[in-house]
């Protein structure tokens, strides 16, 4: 555990690059490629929802316009024309009034057409409502839309995550890595659904609503334009302050995930060990740092907003002021003016829109990049193509001048060469770091080798497909994995076909399972979390022991397959494993001697070499490394149990 805290740095480091934001927001959009009919479709609602949208107000400054013009033409004498009306009001010396109603279109001796004006309203109110109907249809595409690539996304993520080598989760913590796969794909997409199509709508609808401006008045809408720049400057700046936050806010996020992950899974250790307040004290900083990033991104994401309304007040402003005056000019009518300033606010609440919506934005683009590391990760090496394969799997292993190493500057295996015949066990041992769990990992192919080359009954395994390769190999390692599920389950799933119960129960026999197995209120149906609660470490061994048993493998790999039971359950799968083994290759690693003793083989390795080989009683014959180690652990102990 304290190794993961250690690697906790390695884990986020991708994190603490600056995120390129045009790129991964470019890249992103790539993304809605397969979503071409979708968004054709999309568009063309959200265009004709935007053009019944921005001619609505020009409708409605018609009503408005016959209103006014019966308002003014009952008061007028009758038969009179417009044109005498208003030549007597300038006789008058009323010339401003007559100026300013010179743009109403009224009838002198005539009152409100309420007729016309319920017209104008209901053909108004269709054309929002086909809008609002449009908007709608858009609504669902893009929820489709993102939805799909998002399922395409989490598929790629989960591609990915088995192509990639052991190597790239042996320098990440887990939950760093699982917060990428679900915290920030589920991010993304929130974010997409809530932005997307408001951000294209808000786009048209300043385009078509500016069209509309310039066609009521070029000059009231070069007035609107006027606080355009002024717009632009604050959400760059105000982007370009939040958007380090937002990057550190995913980050945070992923390394405090981690933490809990790593709390919760090892919480029996903390406790055993006293660490629980040294584990709150670490929450308590990863916590106020995603605190701290978060206020941060929304803070200044969030001064977007006001600042943008301050700025449509103003637009506001100018545009009622200058439109008042053309009224008055006679220039324009009330209705067009009307009609304008709905403009204004058409044109205003798009730009405040997208500024609210900017952090969301932001946020999301964030934890795109940090899926984008994920899929960009270097994978293993493609399998050869066209692969090949031994023309019969009788388990002859050699190493033929093999090296390998972690760092390039570190060597850990240098020129290792050994044979193993088909049915022997060999045995391998030797102080920690000595490279006895690497060479297993050779010889899975979890890493490749640095030099030299493996072979599996004369062919290079490095030419075999890596799936035909592990197929053929059972493996149990000291760290038992279970899932949640039955214990047949579990046992099951080390066979690559059906499995019947009988045969699940003879593996476990075999495994020396079975017993307490049946001990359970439920038996084999008896239901486990992943963490294996309700059945000791011991007993999960036996499960994984079984496991590998029904996978009937040709070569049997066991880590300190037996270091979680005792001493008489160990002699016990001792009798099961050589039972297992007839036939087999086996390669055994262990730290207790006493569990191979019968091998055929024993390597005794140090700093990546094997200085000593031979038999049990060879080895102690000769009274060197093995000999020491022998009796250093278990002379007396096996001695007892004999």
């Amino acid at each position: 555990m304290a190794g993961a805290m250690a690697r906790a740095g390695a884990g986020t480091g991708p994190g603490h690059r600056s995120l390129d934001f045009r790129a991964s927001g470019k890249r992103l959009i790539g993304r809605f490629g397969p979503e071409r009919l979708s968004l054709c479709g999309l568009l063309a609602c959200l265009v004709l929802s935007v053009g019944f949208s921005v001619i609505g107000p020009k409708i409605l400054g018609r009503a408005t316009d016959l209103v006014f013009a019966g308002v003014v033409g009952r008061d007028m004498p009758a038969g009179a024309t417009k044109e005498q009306v208003l030549e007597s009001m300038r006789e008058r010396g009323e010339g401003e009034v007559a100026d300013m109603l010179r743009s109403t279109d009224f009838t002198p001796g005539e009152g409100i057409d309420f007729a016309a004006v319920g017209d104008v309203l209901l053909f108004a109110l269709a054309v929002f409502a086909a809008a609002g109907l449009l908007m709608a249809v858009a609504t669902r595409l893009v929820n489709g839309a993102v939805n799909r690539t998002m399922y395409r996304m989490r598929e790629d993520v989960q591609t990915k995550l088995s192509r990639l080598p052991l190597s790239y989760f042996d320098r990440r913590q887990r939950g760093e890595v699982l917060s990428r796969a679900t915290n920030d794909i589920d991010n993304l997409g929130q974010t997409l659904q809530q932005t997307m199509g408001q951000l294209l709508n808000s786009l048209l609808t300043v385009v078509g609503v500016l069209a509309m401006m310039f066609y009521v008045s070029w000059i009231l809408a070069l007035v609107a334009l006027v606080t355009v720049p002024l717009s632009f400057v604050v959400a760059t700046r105000v982007g370009k302050r939040s958007q380090p936050h937002f990057v550190r806010q995913w980050r945070t996020t992923g390394t405090l995930n981690a933490h809990i992950e790593e709390m919760y899974t090892g919480h029996t250790l903390v406790k055993v060990f006293g660490r629980q307040e040294e584990s709150a004290k670490r929450f308590a900083e990863e916590n106020e740092a995603l605190y701290e990033a978060g206020f941060r991104a929304q803070f200044n994401s969030g001064v977007m907003q006001p600042l943008m309304f301050f700025v449509s007040n103003l637009n506001y402003v100018l545009v009622a002021v200058v439109g008042g005056l053309r009224v008055a000019s006679g220039s324009l009518s009330i209705g067009d003016v009307q009609a304008f300033i709905q403009y204004s606010r058409q044109f205003s609440m798009p730009l405040t829109q997208v500024a609210s919506m900017a952090n969301l934005v932001q946020s999301g683009v964030a934890s795109a990049e940090r899926v984008f590391e994920l899929l960009d990760a270097e994978e293993e090496s493609a399998d050869v193509s066209p692969a090949e394969r031994p023309a019969a799997l009788r388990g002859r292993v050699a190493l033929e001048r093999v090296s390998f190493r972690y760092d390039p500057e570190k060597p850990l295996i240098e020129n290792l060469s050994l044979t193993v015949e088909p049915g022997h066990t060999v045995a391998i041992v030797g102080p920690t770091g000595a490279g006895k769990t690497t060479l297993v990992n050779l010889l899975m192919r979890f890493y490749e080798v640095s030099g030299g080359r493996i072979t599996l009954d004369g062919v290079d395994m490095a030419r075999m497909s890596r799936d035909e390769l592990r197929s053929g190999i059972g493996m149990v390692l000291q760290d038992t994995w279970l899932f949640g599920g039955t214990i047949a389950e579990n046992i099951a799933y080390g066979a690559s076909r059906e499995v019947t119960r009988e045969e699940i129960e003879e593996a476990a026999r075999a495994a020396h399972a079975d017993r307490f197995v049946r001990t359970l209120p439920d038996g084999y149906d008896t239901v486990i979390d992943d963490e294996g609660g309700g059945v000791s470490a011991g007993e999960k061994q036996l499960i994984t022991i079984a496991r590998a048993f029904l996978s009937d493998p040709v070569i049997l790999v066991l880590d300190e397959a037996t270091s979680s039971v005792d001493t008489r359950t160990e002699v016990l799968i001792q009798k099961g494993m050589a039972e297992l083994a007839h036939g087999r290759t086996s390669f055994v690693i262990a730290h207790r001697l006493s569990t191979i003793r019968d091998a055929d083989t024993i390597l005794v390795m140090e700093n990546g070499s094997i200085v000593e080989q031979g038999s049990h009683e060879e080895l102690l014959a000769v009274g060197g490394a093995y000999a020491r180690l022998y009796r250093a652990q278990f002379a007396q102990a096996v001695a007892e149990v004999d």
